[in-house]
């Protein structure tokens, strides 16, 4: 579905290559699980996010590092295979690109191991050589694989030009008022959620009461995820339980990336925030069945018949 007035979404984040082993069970600490299949994907949240974007028909441009090595070079070429604008990827010649290590047990729940790489190493000065990409951006997704100076320099950068940012703060760690503030939308799940507002998720009282908490430091719009269950949207006009649609999931590894990729392209077209949860989570719903990270994003086509 094209629609010539969508918005220009920039995605801000990491690349790296996914080397899964699907298992019976994940392995508890010592222990080695044998007879798992073993296969290699491109990944990272920020790709992950890029590739849905464009797989659902949205205009995007990605802004990551990696390693001037065969992961690297092979990474940029599926990017452009996707449709995704890489004209500001960065090579970096010190730093091996960044690699992941999922262990992905038969009840499709996972465990990752990340070792970031060049990912670590885009810096501020790197955007401020392209702030012209950022100009252009209607849209910034972004995500927690790497720098968090970069992370600030970015939305701090987009509230200045009037930009939308939204920031999926995952892996989870400690976030300051002032980039919250900067932020449109927050997508924390469940434990991302209760570490920025301190308050443990126990129940329907206590979920709107750790959405406020987020809500009430500066941030726009907030919206936990929560896998099967759905995804809650609390702001100043709407504190709603949208909930997710019922399917058989094989693979779990990159729903998250998927759903913030589709709220993205949503909002990108002009859909409300309660029909972009809507469609993100036809998109998470549909990338569950498959196996992989960025493989498992779905096409616009299959969100838009998806029952």
């Amino acid at each position: 579905m094209n629609n010539p007035n969508k918005q220009n979404i920039l995605v801000v984040g990491s690349s790296n290559t996914d080397m899964v082993i699907k298992t019976g069970h994940l392995p508890r600490p010592g222990e080695t699980v044998t007879g798992g299949t073993f296969f290699m994907n491109p990944g990272g949240k920020g790709a992950n996010q890029a590739v849905a974007i464009a797989r659902l028909d949205g205009r995007v441009t990605f802004i990551c590092k990696t390693g001037n090595d065969v992961f690297g070079n092979q990474s940029k070429h599926l990017f452009e295979i996707e449709g995704i604008d890489t004209s500001f990827m960065f090579s970096d010649p010190d730093h091996p690109s960044g690699v992941a290590l999922i262990t992905v047990d038969s009840n499709a729940e996972n465990c990752i191991a990340v070792a970031s790489g060049a990912n670590a190493n885009l810096l501020p000065a790197d955007l401020s050589s392209v702030n012209e990409a950022i100009g252009k951006a209607d849209i910034i997704l972004m995500q927690l694989e790497i720098p968090m100076e970069t992370i600030k320099y970015a939305a701090d950068l987009a509230r200045k030009l009037d930009k939308k940012v939204i920031l999926n703060p995952a892996p989870a760690q400690p976030l300051d008022s002032e980039l919250l503030q900067s932020l449109y939308l927050l997508t924390p799940n469940e434990t991302e959620a209760e570490m920025i507002s301190g308050i443990k998720i126990t129940d329907d009282h206590s979920l709107q009461a750790c959405a406020r908490a987020i809500y009430n430091k500066g941030v726009r719009s907030v919206i936990i995820t929560l896998g099967a269950k759905g995804a809650y949207l609390y702001n100043d006009a709407v504190q709603e339980y949208i909930p997710s649609y019922t399917v058989s999931a094989v693979d779990t590894t990159a729903a998250g990336d998927v759903f913030n990729g589709a709220l993205a392209v949503a909002i990108s077209e002009g859909f409300e925030l309660l029909e972009a949860i809507r469609f993100a989570n036809k998109a998470a719903a549909i990338s569950v069945t498959r196996v992989g990270a960025q493989a498992s994003a779905p096409y616009r086509h299959e969100v838009d018949i998806f029952v």
